[in-house]
């Protein structure tokens, strides 16, 4: 064989082998690509801490912060409503809920969820989301949906029905929070537009709001609203209430990274300052206006500032967190105590103007900070000039209130139609606790 002839040869092998270390190279990257991730105990730990930590906002958290707001007469039944709230969405999640929510919706186009996970009956033990069991996503996210129902009850306290509230939290649950939970966690349409929401400010916040809105107004005021004097009958539960939803939101928010990492740590610092700052606010701006800092508008404006920087929370940088949450004390004051009391609405315990309000404001702003060097996933305008961002945003608070206002109204009037939404007059006289539940705070 000739020099040239070897040459061609070795040439020729030389060329086999490196197809061949390619091919086992593509082949090792797609088993690879193909391998789910390795179940982190770190990781799950942290997700077994947060789901409690979110559950405890409900009972006990919700519970006293609303219970202390009202009259002595219907404590009892305020607390009753959370407990009750928790009980049933708890099975109807299992049952249906997180299908709906989470579940690819086939032919749904990115607005409902499927029915494959009916009873969740194909989540086994070695299921994983990430890198922690799916069934501690599953009862993550079902603390987020006990919460967001649960709030409504702010706006209907002294008044509906404890049937009626029931049939409420149920159909809206499956209406109105698994479709839109879905539409910008599970896969749907908002999600694939690009709208932030990392821990629940359209989802939760301004969804509970708006429906508490819709519920305030179809309700019509309490009996003696504007005359008689119904202030809050123990501020000292109220406070025991937000410092429980001030602890338990660390889960809330912190707890929707995923994972027990600096995402984590940066939205659980966010959340600190951004309800310290709103707290702050809301106490000077009501310090202006009335004259005295109150107690309630100090738990008022720590509740606004963690409602304002929940969907911001995993894309903000702590000077993003410090405008969002003197921003929100300020405006949900103005919401929740000027403006209610210029429009005449009857919001009872402000779902409205802390929640609604919040939420929506928390969504925009998180346009506006959204910093890709906190998360490459959220590019906003002022840290990466994208503009673009915030007309997302403010489509997704549009596309939420619009369609969580029609499906609520038609939920409260078909069970107005039927079971009747409000108590007799006599019974809201006598107080909620006695006649609903036959039992007193203090017997």
């Amino acid at each position: 064989m000739t020099r040239t002839g070897r040459n061609h040869h070795s040439i020729k092998k030389l060329g086999f082998a490196a197809s061949a270390a390619g091919a086992a190279l593509l082949f090792s990257t797609a088993a690879f690509a193909a391998t789910p991730p390795k179940l982190d105990t770190g990781d799950t730990a942290w997700m077994l801490t947060s789901t409690a930590l979110v559950l405890m906002m409900t009972i006990p958290g919700l519970g006293l912060f609303y219970g202390g707001m009202v009259r002595k007469k219907n404590v009892l039944a305020t607390l009753a409503q959370s407990f009750a709230a928790t009980c049933l969405i708890t099975v109807l999640w299992m049952v249906i809920g997180y299908s709906l929510a989470f579940k690819d919706g086939g032919s749904a186009n990115g607005f409902i969820g499927g029915l494959s996970y009916l009873f969740l009956k194909p989540l086994g033990i070695g299921a994983q989301n990430g890198t922690i069991p799916e069934s501690v996503f599953a009862t993550f996210q079902m603390t987020f949906a006990i919460i967001t129902p649960a709030l409504i009850a702010g706006a209907l306290a002294d008044r509906m029905k404890f049937s009626a509230f029931l049939w409420l939290m149920g159909l809206w649950l499956l209406l109105v929070y698994c479709p839109i939970a879905h539409w910008v966690w599970g896969g749907g349409f908002l999600g694939t537009l690009g709208a932030l929401d990392y821990a629940g400010g359209t989802v939760v916040h301004l969804n509970a709001g708006t429906a508490a809105l819709v519920t305030c107004i179809v309700l019509g005021k309490r009996i003696g609203y504007g005359t008689d004097n119904m202030a809050p009958h123990n501020l000292v539960l109220s406070v025991t209430g937000a410092a429980l939803l001030w602890v338990g939101w660390f889960g809330f928010n912190a707890g929707s990274a995923l994972t027990a990492g600096a995402n984590a740590g940066m939205a659980l610092l966010v959340t600190q300052i951004a309800t310290a700052a709103a707290a702050l606010s809301w106490t000077v701006a009501e310090w202006a206006v009335a004259r005295k800092p109150s107690v309630l508008g100090m738990i008022s404006g720590a509740v606004a500032g963690l409602v304002a920087i929940t969907p911001a929370s995993g894309f903000v940088d702590p000077a993003g967190a410090l405008v969002i949450g003197l921003s929100a004390g300020v405006v949900c004051y103005l919401a929740a105590v000027q403006m209610k009391r210029r429009l005449g609405y009857d919001d009872s315990l402000d779902a409205w103007g802390v929640h609604g309000v919040g939420g929506a404001l928390g969504a925009i702003l998180t346009g506006v900070f959204a910093n890709s060097a906190i998360n490459p996933a959220g590019k906003g305008w002022l840290a990466d000039g994208n503009f673009h961002q915030v007309l997302i945003q403010l489509y997704s608070v549009a596309a939420t209130f619009a369609y969580c206002a029609i499906v609520t109204f038609l939920i409260l009037k078909a069970i107005d139609a039927t079971i009747g939404l409000r108590v007799s007059r006599e019974a809201e006289i006598e107080g909620l606790d006695l006649h609903l539940h036959g039992e007193s705070l203090h017997n």
